[in-house]
């Protein structure tokens, strides 16, 4: 008598039957079914053994039932996209949410590579210079007018020059005496210390900074030597200018040229 070769399941011989084997163990078509098919996303019926499968990330369908939510062409062996739960080809997806060249109108493609800017999006072709019509890419450019333009071109058509170097200022700079300048190029005549920001006064039109300006211009006190600023009282003689701090510092000299005068 020939060996038994019955279903793991259900016991049922398979002598004759066709069967799937399940981790070696022999099941009858019925029980595979039952045990271990899956059911189709859209008709919610068993995907059969006999049947292709066809999952995405946890979900399954019939190949037949696997379409485009949109257009209901088939997406078997076609490129698909998604949004949430719903399957779309790639046309209808682009069409539907797919950004929108500023420059040019047309879809971005999903893949291709694209530019972005303040919402906008642009092909990587498409985002040029609007002087010299060059792909910017990555490179830095300005916005002016609603026009991107390169910082070669922006420098050489808008920027303003710098009245000392005569360079182009394309960030920042300020402005003295009605004219621009580069924060590095305004700084004090005598020591050079970058004055934005800082207190300065001038003289000549030339700018100082307060320091320079008293060690340069003010009078010196005949009796400390310090220079006599404008935050500083002055005693005048007829012979000699007495720096009122001095007399702080130095009472007794201070003291004794007012005994002199």
């Amino acid at each position: 008598m020939s060996e038994r070769y019955d279903c793991t399941e259900c016991q049922e011989s398979l002598y004759g039957q066709k069967y799937v084997l399940k981790e070696e163990q022999p099941h009858c078509i019925t029980c595979y079914e039952a045990l271990y098919s899956n059911s189709c996303e859209v008709c919610k019926k068993l995907i059969s053994c006999t049947s292709k499968d066809l999952s995405y990330k946890s979900r399954h369908w019939h190949s037949d039932c696997f379409l485009c939510n949109k257009c209901t062409r088939s997406l078997v062996d076609r490129p698909f996209a998604t949004k949430g739960d719903l399957l779309m080809c790639t046309d209808c997806y682009c069409h539907e949410y797919s950004a929108k060249c500023h420059a040019c109108l047309k879809t971005i493609m999903p893949g291709t590579k694209k530019m972005e800017h303040k919402g906008n999006s642009w092909h990587e072709n498409c985002f040029i210079c609007n002087h010299c019509q060059q792909t910017i890419g990555t490179k830095s450019f300005v916005k002016k007018d609603n026009n991107n333009y390169c910082m070669s071109c922006y420098e050489r058509l808008f920027a303003l020059q710098c009245i000392h170097c005569k360079k182009p200022i394309t960030t920042g700079g300020i402005s003295y005496h009605d004219k621009p300048w580069h924060k590095e190029c305004f700084v004090c005549t005598g020591c050079k210390l970058q004055l934005a920001g800082q207190r300065f006064t001038s003289r000549d039109d030339f700018a100082y900074c307060l320091e320079c300006f008293c060690s340069l211009f003010a009078k010196k006190c005949i009796s400390c030597n310090k220079p006599i600023s404008g935050k500083t009282k002055k005693a005048l003689f007829d012979l000699q200018n007495l720096h009122d701090a001095a007399r702080r510092v130095h009472p007794c000299m201070c003291a004794f040229y007012f005994l002199m005068v």
